[in-house]
Order: structure tokens, then C-alpha cells, then sequence
């Protein structure tokens, strides 16, 4: 089985790549020709994957990429997936979210039509949502350009499936996080900012609003969903979720608890700069379909979640003082060698 990742570089890609081949695939994953590449979350990978150039910005690259590979099954995790970057810039976001799903949808249909196709939906979606929780059946109102971009490539994979048989399933996700997360989204920025302040590395975490309430996953178990939608008879979409919400505020307690620090709120500042423009206040998924029909369950609870990324990033933030050691130590060994 041949599987092509598109964003095999970010959090879910990696995760993805690292479940495929456990199974005995061949991955490939696109990678964007720039002067420089970041392959952080895949370098343990990269002599196991094989990588691509190619664009969603770019319809011919695309398609050529998919006639090279032909793949049984492609995985479209590729996105400009930080929301507030969505305000700045929505044109830009529009075209790889929204307008990037139709490339790769093409792609398949004019090179290989028999290749199963998943797309990354996202809670944010449902933005301001009109029943709590939400399911598949659950209207959208996006409050985002992010959200509005992906709301068009869930329905363009929508779509696709209807008018011309392309076996194109959605995974509505819910957050979820891990170690791998980029510093820009806020979990990870807790996290990395509770251990620095935990090792006397920083003394402020500069938040927005701590109110606004997300269903926490682990992007771990996550992926496991994604790829039984595509080992179905049938394409369909799913919602993907804990089932369970928990206020920013609650993360923050969580982080500094799993750091030992009690008195949280000496140390957090609140941003009114850091607000978004239209919150989404609380999102919760009712991911019964795909408990029934994938037989998916998450593994880990958010406590869990959070106690994980604030102890990698307790490591990560140790390291330069662990390396001077190190050396420290190293040198001693050469000074008493050479006495």
C-alpha cells in the first residue's frame, strides 16, 4: 500500500507517517520547495518516507505528483492551520484551506480515481454551533476565515464523493494536541511557558481570554481515526472528539499543577491584544459515529494530555543546561586526562 501525506511535516503528518509505516506502507509526503525546510517533527523518519516537492498552490505540481506516486490512499493534513493568522491573512488561507482541497480532489480524479481520500476538517466549523455537542449533522457557523476556508474543503470533498464516486472521507477533529504542537497554538505555548517558568527560564504567560471552552485530544489517537475512515466499505465523515470541554483556565491550572506550581495566577497576564476578533465559546464533540462505526476511542484523558506536554517540554527547556553539563563534565575528564 502506497499512502501520500500532504503536510507530513506538522504534528498530525508525523504522527500519521509514524502509524502507516507500523502497518507496512509506503509513505510519501509533499514538502514545499523553500530555502529552507523544517523536517523537526519527521527527522527520525526521513530515511523511511519518500519526500515530494510539490504545492496545493499549485494545481500542475499536485497532479503530477499523484501520477508519479499513484497511491492507494491520500491524507490531506495540509493547512495554514493557526487561526488568528486566518485575520491577517485570509486571502492566503482561502486558497491553501479551502481551494487546496479542490487541487488535490482533481488531482485524484484526473490521475488515479481509485485512490481513497481524507480530508482534515475541523471543529472550528461549527464556530458558534446551534446544539451542544456537536455531531455530523451539526450546522455550520464558522467564526473564522480559517473556519470559513475549511467549511469549503469539507464540502468540496463532499462534493466530490457525490458526483463523481470518489471514495472522500471528512474528519471533523476536534483539538488535539501533543509534544509536537507548534509554540504558536496556545496548549503548547502553555506548556513551553510553564517549564521555563518552572526553571526559573521566564516569570510571565501572556494569555487572551482563559474562558472559552475546547474538547482536548491527543493527537496520538487521532490519527488512529483517520485512518480507519479510509478502511471502510463506504466514505463518510466523522466527528472526532473526547466528549468532554475544558475552559483555557482549566488548562493553565492543569500545566502548572503537572509543574508543581500552585499559585497559577501570579505568573499569568492577561492580553486584551490576544483576544480574537469573534470567539468561539465553547465547542464539545459527540463523537458516538465514530466510536460505533470505527470502533475508535481515545486513549488518553486530558490531564493526561497536558501532564505529557509540559514534562517534554520540561525536557526540551532542560536541555541547554543538560549539553552544558555535558561539556562542563567532558572537559573535566581532558583536564585530569592530561594531569
Amino acid at each position: 500500500m502506497k499512502a501520500l501525506i500532504t503536510g507530513i511535516t506538522g504534528q498530525d503528518g508525523s504522527y500519521l507517517a509514524e502509524l502507516l509505516l507500523s502497518k507496512g506502507y509506503k509513505v510519501y509526503g509533499f514538502s514545499r520547495r523553500t530555502s529552507t525546510t523544517s523536517l523537526g517533527r519527521i527527522e527520525h523518519l526521513v530515511d523511511r518516507i519518500t519526500l515530494v516537492s510539490a504545492d496545493l498552490l499549485d494545481q500542475n505540481s499536485v497532479t503530477s505528483a499523484v501520477y508519479d506516486i499513484q497511491p492507494d490512499e491520500v491524507y490531506n493534513l495540509a493547512a495554514q492551520s493557526f487561526v488568528p493568522t486566518s485575520w491577517s491573512q485570509p486571502v492566503f488561507t482561502g486558497d491553501v484551506d479551502g481551494l487546496g482541497v479542490t487541487r488535490i480532489l482533481e488531482a485524484i480524479r484526473l490521475a488515479k480515481p481509485d485512490a481513497k481520500f481524507y480530508q482534515a476538517s475541523s471543529s472550528e466549523m461549527f464556530g458558534n454551533p446551534k446544539e451542544s455537542p456537536q455531531r455530523e449533522t451539526t450546522p455550520f457557523h464558522p467564526r473564522s476565515p480559517y473556519g470559513v476556508a475549511k467549511t469549503y474543503g469539507h464540502w468540496i470533498t463532499v462534493n466530490y464523493r457525490e458526483s463523481f464516486g470518489t471514495f472522500a472521507c471528512s474528519g471533523i477533529l476536534f483539538n488535539h494536541e501533543s509534544p509536537r504542537r507548534g509554540l504558536e497554538f496556545v496548549t503548547r505555548k502553555i506548556s513551553n511557558a510553564v517549564a521555563r517558568i518552572k526553571l526559573g527560564q521566564a516569570d510571565t504567560l501572556r494569555l487572551g481570554n482563559l474562558e472559552p471552552k475546547r474538547d482536548w485530544g491527543f493527537a496520538g489517537d487521532y490519527v488512529k481515526a483517520i485512518w480507519l475512515m479510509l478502511q471502510q466499505p463506504q466514505p463518510d465523515d466523522y466527528v472526532v472528539g473526547t466528549g468532554e470541554s475544558h475552559t483555557i483556565r482549566e488548562l493553565v491550572e492543569t500545566a502548572f499543577r503537572a509543574a508543581g506550581i500552585d499559585d497559577w495566577a501570579k505568573y499569568v497576564v492577561i492580553d486584551s491584544d490576544l483576544f480574537r476578533p469573534a470567539e468561539v465559546t465553547s465547542l464539545v464533540a459527540d463523537a458516538s459515529k465514530a466510536r460505533s462505526v470505527l470502533g475508535w476511542r481515545p486513549t488518553v484523558d486530558f490531564r493526561g494530555l497536558v501532564t505529557m506536554m509540559v514534562e517534554a517540554d520540561l525536557d526540551l527547556a532542560s536541555e541547554p543546561e543538560k549539553q552544558a553539563l555535558r561539556r562542563r563534565d567532558s572537559n573535566r575528564a581532558i583536564v585530569a586526562a592530561i594531569e
